[in-house]
């Protein structure tokens, strides 16, 4: 700890490209970020007006400022990067990913092994990978099994241990599996020419392995061996079979990885794919939990620096959806047609289904947690000064002014809660007016239950714009209830949402999930709403039927509903069914009437 106020360490900050270092009181770590110039870039969060909630209450802890001066910016990405997964701070992004990743391993013998493992050994041997899936492994070197026979045993088949004739074939030989090098009926050199087109294969080029199968098929079938060269047409039919499934752009794209980003108000998704001669070898998604409202920009550039780590990497272009600081030595290519931009278009898709993926996983093993989340983003979108667990949304109905009615809509814990909705017939308004209807209904839903000593709701959501939502501010401040519910409107046209008092909308991202809840709580209110009106316009025009019959009122029409259902029924029924109900003299002017 240097113990010097702020201001004087900023002062001393260097205008270089570097990494600094956050720490509190207590000399433990906060936060680690990287800059092209150290002093611009630290003294902006002293000077700034922080939207961004953390990154205000990040700025009040911070007490000690270090830092580390580096090359270029290249060397201050790698730095940042190596510092965040040694520290870990509290206020930086948490990249989600902790697996054991499977390796395809060449193991260095004389005739070497192939097989899948997840530990690293440094005694020489080749590997492969990491892959993302154990699915994929398998599928490869099912592949190269079908095509290549190759020895499982362990056995330590040196040159003299082999002439001494200590080993013996087993049943893989005569299956056809090997071809028993145990035995010296197969050379290390032609063993070893097996090898280089599995390497070769492995990285998504099958060019070696269907030339050499080629030629090896004409050779047999110019020498009669016509049963020999079918068993090589085979393997040339499975090879082509697995590089069509595979290459899925043009084949001349290789050697290129490509990474997009899906990104919500919590998380970052980077996907990544590993392109090589126009095949997938590789396909991954990253989670990355944000901190400080990072962009999506700051996101991508992390992901791309810890998934090509994590993998090993050595492509040389890289295909992204926007321009990202990176090494200079790579090639940042912007894809805008083709093919290119059908493999980004192909990465973002992936990102996006792996978000979804996420969210299902979470519904399902921790429910309690999905809430909290979508809660907690509710919260920071829409300012509250609590979370929303309780939602209440109006929408009103009428259609030129006939049968005005209201809907009232409840969501506890983002979800429906039917038992609760509401009808409301317009009682005080005449005419088509939308603004002192809603006036009328928030009045009296609220009256209620203050009166019942019901709860509350944390937010009211208005369908309809800054005049809906004044009409309704207006009840609230008659009940005494302004500023302890949260009220805003949604205007339909754009989405917009409004707040009392404040003529600029608020534009939520269109993918959030807080739109998503808002627009769900209007929809159902105007399906509601809409429901109830219809019902109520039926009603009236059958009661208006049976109310033409002379000497029948709305009372005794409303028996006769209640009781037949439907005006049909009643004009089925015999004069005894219809006494029964209403009496002998009116049921004989109700038959009448229909007969």
């Amino acid at each position: 700890m240097t113990g010097l106020p702020i201001d004087v360490q900023l002062s001393a900050l260097p205008s270089n490209p570097g990494v600094y270092q956050f720490y509190d009181t207590e000399g433990k770590i906060l936060y680690v970020g990287k800059a092209k110039n150290l002093k611009k870039r630290v003294s902006s969060y002293f000077t700034k007006n922080h939207e961004y909630g953390k990154t205000k209450v990040l700025v009040k802890k911070i007490e000690d400022i270090k830092h580390i001066v580096v090359a270029n910016e290249s060397d201050a990405l790698l730095l940042e990067n190596s510092l965040i997964k040694k520290h870990q701070p509290r206020y930086n992004v948490l990249l989600r990913d902790d697996k054991t990743y499977p390796w395809i391993c060449i193991k260095n013998e004389r005739f070497p092994r192939i097989f899948p493992t997840r530990k690293l050994i440094k005694d020489g041997s080749e590997y492969f990978g990491p892959y993302t899936s154990m699915k994929t492994v398998k599928t490869l070197l099912e592949l190269i099994k079908s095509v290549y026979p190759l020895r499982t045993c362990n056995y330590d088949l040196s040159a003299q241990k082999i002439s001494s004739g200590k080993y013996k074939r087993c049943l893989e030989f005569h299956l056809g599996n090997c071809k028993a090098p145990c035995e010296d009926l197969q050379t290390a050199e032609e063993y070893h020419r097996q090898i280089d087109d599995i390497r070769l294969i492995i990285k998504g080029n099958f060019k070696s392995s269907l030339n050499y199968f080629k030629h090896q098929m004409k050779v047999l079938a110019q020498e009669m061996e016509f049963e020999k060269a079918q068993r090589i047409k085979e393997k040339i039919e499975v090879l082509e079979n697995y590089q069509v499934k595979s290459t899925i752009v043009n084949p001349k794209i290789s050697h290129v990885d490509v990474f997009s980003i899906f990104a919500d108000e919590t998380h970052g998704y980077v996907n990544f794919l590993q392109v090589s001669h126009g095949s997938i070898i590789r396909s991954h998604t990253l989670e990355i939990k944000k901190k400080l409202d990072e962009t999506d920009e700051e996101l991508l550039q992390l992901g791309i620096i810890e998934i090509r780590q994590r993998f090993g990497s050595k492509s040389k272009e890289l295909y992204l959806p926007f321009y990202v600081a990176l090494d200079n030595s790579l090639k940042v290519t912007i894809p805008k047609l083709g093919d290119k931009r059908k493999l980004l278009d192909l990465s973002t898709r992936n990102a996006k289904f792996f978000r979804q993926e996420r969210f299902k996983q979470i519904r399902i093993t921790d429910p309690d947690r999905h809430t909290k989340r979508i809660m907690a983003q509710m919260k920071a979108g829409l300012r509250l000064s609590e979370e929303p667990r309780h939602i209440e949304c109006f929408d009103n109905s009428n259609i030129q002014g006939s049968n005005p009615v209201a809907a009232c809509v409840v969501f506890k814990d983002g979800k429906p809660s039917k038992k609760e909705y509401r009808h409301f017939n317009i009682k005080t308004v005449t005419g088509p007016d939308d603004f002192a209807s809603m006036e009328e209904v928030v009045f009296r839903r609220y009256k209620r239950l203050l009166n019942e000593a019901e709860s509350l709701p944390q937010l009211i959501v208005i369908d309809g714009g800054k005049g809906q939502l004044s009409s309704a501010v207006k009840s609230l401040d008659i009940l005494g209830l302004r500023g302890k519910i949260a009220i805003i409107g949604i205007a339909k046209r754009l989405e917009e949402i409004y707040f009392p008092e404040d003529s600029i909308p608020l534009y939520l991202d269109k993918k959030s999930e807080t739109l998503r809840i808002i627009q769900q709580l209007r929809n159902e209110a105007h399906r509601f709403g809409i429901t109830f009106h219809r019902n109520k316009r039926s009603t009236k025009a059958i009661n208006s039927e049976l109310a033409k019959i002379e000497g029948i009122g709305d009372k005794t029409a409303e028996q006769l509903l209640k009781e037949f259902k439907s005006v049909k029924r009643i004009k089925e029924a015999s004069i005894d069914t219809l006494a029964a109900t209403i009496g002998p003299a009116k049921a004989k002017k109700v038959f009448e009437s229909f007969h």
